[in-house]
This record gives C-alpha cells, structure tokens and sequence, in this order.
C-alpha cells in the first residue's frame, strides 16, 4: 500500500510580503506571494468609467484608476465557466457607450503593456459555492464525480439562486449539508448587496470589493488533509489560527508559531528550494534539464539529455527523459504559478507510441493541478502546447526584475527577492551568537532598503537590540552581497558604513 505524503503550509510575513508554501513531504508543490499593501488584484471589483468602444475587436477600456486602461471583452459570454460542467441560460446584456460608469472585476492581471482583463459577470467566492449575481448560470465542480452526489447538489444549489442569478458548485462542497449551502449561499448574496450599495458613492477608479489576503484565500481554498500548518510571523499567525479554528477538517491543534533561531523556511530545510525557482534551468532526476524561458507572449520550456546517456539505444535515452520531463513540467509550472501559453520542445523521438505515451504523461500530470489547463497534441516535431489558467501573479514577479545592463531583454534578481534572502542570511548570522552584523552590497540595492523599509518590522522587534551596518559598493553586482558576524564593541568600517534604521 502507497504510503499516505505528509502535507503541511508555511506561511511568513517579511520585507512587506506574505509568503505561503505549500510541501508533500518537504517537496514544495506551491508557492504564493501576495504584497501586504494592497494585495492582489485578481477578483477585486472596481466603479469603472468606458473610455472607448471598439467594435472591431467586440471590445471596450475601461478607467479602473489603474496605470493602464481594462480591456473588457464584449462577447465573451459563458466561455469563462467552460471549466465546469453546467448549463447557461440567458443572461441580458447591455449595449455599453463612452462615458457609462460600470462595475467589472479582473479576471487577468496586467502583464507587460497590457492592462488587466475585466468582466462585467461579476462573481464571489465562497468555500463551497461561487455566486454570479448576473449570470445565469448553475455549474459544478468536475472533481465531483459521484453522479448521485452531482444530481443532489445541482438540485439543492438551483433552488438557492433568482432568476438571472447563478451558482458554482466547488468541490468542497460534495461532503457538506443543505444548511451550509443555504448559509454561505445567503452571505455571498449580502456580500454581492454590500458592493451594489458602496458603488453608489464611490468615485470611479475606486475599489468596491477587495479579494481576501493570501491567508484568507489559502484556508478557504484548501481541502483540508493536511499534517501540520506553520507559520513564521507572530501577528499571521494569529490570523492562521482563527481561520483553523473554523475548520473542522484542520483546527487549531495542527496550527505551531515557528520560534527558533534561524528563518522558518531555512529552519524546515525549503529555503534552497524556493532559492532555485529563480534559476531559468531545472534539473531532472535523472540528469536530464529543462530550460525555462518566459517571453512576453508565451512561456518556452526546452527538455535536453544533459548527463544522462541511457543504458539502452538513443531512442529509448530520449523517450525516458521526455517522461520525467513531462512530469516534472507539471510541477514547475504550478511552482512557479505560469500561466497562459505555455510551448514544450520535447527531444526528438522516432517512434509514434512513445510521442503518444510522453502526450499523455503531461496530460495525467497537468491535470492534478488546481487551476484549468487546455493541452494539445504534440506535433511530428515533438512540440506540446497547453494552455494554464493565469490565477495571480507569476512567481517571476517577485523573484526577478528587468536587467539593465541588456537593454531590459534579460532578467536579473528582483530587489526583494535579494532582500529576502540578505534577511536569512542575518537571521543566521545573529543564530551563531554573534551580536553584530556587517553587510556588503550593491549601492544602489541598499538604497532599496532604506526606502521602502524591507527590514522594518524585524529592527522593532527580533533585532532591536542588534547592530546592523550596511556598506554599499558601486562595483557590487546586483546580485552579489556578504553577511559576515561581529563581537566587537568597536568596529573598523569605512566612512560611508550605515547603522541600519
């Protein structure tokens, strides 16, 4: 009998972001970060302004108070809830002109110079139930596989909504009782009432719903099974353990503040594998590499032999590493939370069935992940195509930034990220005892530090009574920096040397 993985979250708050990882027997299958400014913006809804129709692309832009105007589709209709089985009704649709204030919700973040994507079929999300005040609709979750099961649900939920109304069935939902589905499906509804009632008065380009934080969105969206749920940062903390303690499947007792000496990632032995999702090439297990190469219009993944020979001919080499590869392009893709078109350059393989045996490992593989993929088949040239659902932001995001010294065609190391792991490498520092620290780095990433205050919290707290001097060099890559630990109450630093905060 195949042994059951141990499941467990990491959640941590530092350098002004929220940090949750997700791990099956310390392998880290998830991450997800979220700026504790304002969030993210997927599923916020805004009081929108239309600037401009444009019928030839059956398309309007809207003014969300955003850098750059929404686009809003115009024919769209229920293509977006094709991911769940269900019938769609009729659901009226209004003739929009330059000048009509709306309300829209993002369904697509801004990328590059686009701006985000805005629907007009508004829709909250419940742990069991997705509500579309606007959108007749009733669909239901194919994790669902019961049928008896399905038809129940379908029955209960159709009798919850109104006329024009809709609901989503999730697959939470299939061990719940009727009560609950009324209960959540009621408080949706005064959550949908509230944001009719806030856009009343509210100035276009404003928010008048606000998705949850990244904790929030984590428990609700979590099947539960999980061993143990831990977290870094004393105030998230005490969030996390009142989200359990409404989870009967998760409860307070599996929910542990991380107190030692060293940064909870580094401490449970995943900071090295956060550390690698920067790198553009993955090893495979069996010597083999996938090259990842994220473009403006679609994500490239190329899969080479590396080290690997194979004990057998080349032929069945390569088919060995393309399935491993298949697998593998599964992981890292929800890893690193890719989305939209994604092109896999498998090596060649002679044989048909093994092209058809490596199509179908990536389709068994992409279709455990959580959000929607759309495969296609692979090509004579060993080309695969699919398509992943974009949720949130790419972990590209936060790991890397435009380089500089290439005319912004390349990437380098986002600025925090870099502070993130300066901040480890303090934490250990001040771990081994040592009652100040030196810092050396980049001039103009420690300038970084000083504005936007990415160590604040822990000078207030953890550091308060540690010395931290910072020495910027103008020869320093970006990417470079020394942490090194000091004991002496008098030190010899250079004139441009600064105390940290």
């Amino acid at each position: 009998m195949k042994k059951e993985s141990r499941k467990e979250w990491f959640f941590d708050r530092f350098c002004g972001t929220q940090l949750v990882v997700y791990t099956e027997d310390r392998k880290i299958v998830e991450v997800g970060v979220e700026s504790d400014k304002g969030g993210d913006l997927l599923g916020n809804i805004y009081k929108g302004k239309v600037m401009n129709v444009v019928p030839g692309m059956q398309a309007a832009f809207v003014n969300c108070g955003m850098e750059r105007n929404c686009y809003l589709p115009l024919d769209e209709g229920p293509v977006r809830l094709r991911s769940y089985d269900g019938s769609v009704g009729q659901t009226e649709r209004r003739t929009l002109k330059e000048g009509d204030e709306i309300l829209v919700q993002v369904v697509k973040l801004p990328r590059g110079s686009k701006g985000a994507k805005v629907t007009c079929e508004l829709s909250f999300v419940g742990k069991t139930l997705i509500y579309l005040p606007n959108t007749d609709f009733l669909g239901i979750s194919r994790k669902i596989t019961d049928p008896a099961v399905r038809e129940t649900l379908l029955k209960e939920t159709d009798k919850l909504r109104e006329k024009g109304q809709g609901f989503i069935v999730r697959t939470a939902a299939e061990t719940v009782t009727k009560r609950h589905l009324k209960t959540e499906s009621e408080y949706l509804k005064r959550v949908y009432r509230s944001v009719l009632e806030s856009a009343k008065t509210a100035p276009v380009g404003s928010a008048v719903y606000h998705e949850w934080a990244l904790p929030v969105k984590v428990m609700r969206d979590s099947l539960g099974g999980v061993s143990g749920i831990y977290v870094g940062d004393r105030e998230l903390y005490e969030r996390v353990l009142h989200l359990a303690r409404m989870r009967s499947d998760v409860g307070e007792k599996k929910v542990f503040l991380h107190t030692g000496n060293r940064s909870m990632f580094a401490a449970y032995g995943l900071s090295e594998q956060i550390y690698e999702l920067a790198n553009t090439q993955v090893p495979l297990e069996n010597g083999g590499t996938l090259v990842i190469d994220p473009t403006e219009a679609m994500t490239v993944i190329d899969v080479n032999t590396g080290k690997y020979t194979g004990d057998a001919d080349l032929e069945s080499t390569v088919f060995h590493t393309n399935l491993i590869a298949a697998r593998e392009i599964a992981r890292q893709v929800r890893l690193r939370n890719i989305g939209g078109i994604v092109a896999v350059d498998f090596i060649d393989m002679a044989d048909e069935e093994h092209r058809l045996a490596v199509d179908e490992e990536l389709q068994r593989a992409l279709s455990e992940d959580k959000s929607k993929c759309r495969t296609f088949p692979m090509s004579e040239l060993c080309v695969a195509l699919f398509t992943r659902k974009r949720t949130n932001n790419e972990l590209q995001s936060f790991m890397l930034k435009p380089c500089t010294h290439c005319t912004r065609e390349g990437f380098i190391l986002s600025d925090l990220y870099m502070a993130m792991r300066i901040r480890s490498e303090i934490i250990d520092c001040f771990a081994q005892g040592h009652t100040s620290a030196v810092l050396e780095l980049n001039r103009d990433l420690m300038e970084k530090i000083f504005s936007e205050g990415y160590f604040t919290k822990e000078m207030n707290g953890v550091w308060k009574n540690r010395r931290i001097y910072l020495i910027g060099h103008r020869t320093y890559h970006e990417e470079k920096f020394t942490v090194r630990g000091e004991d002496s109450r008098v030190l010899t630093l250079p004139d441009e040397a600064r105390l940290l905060y």
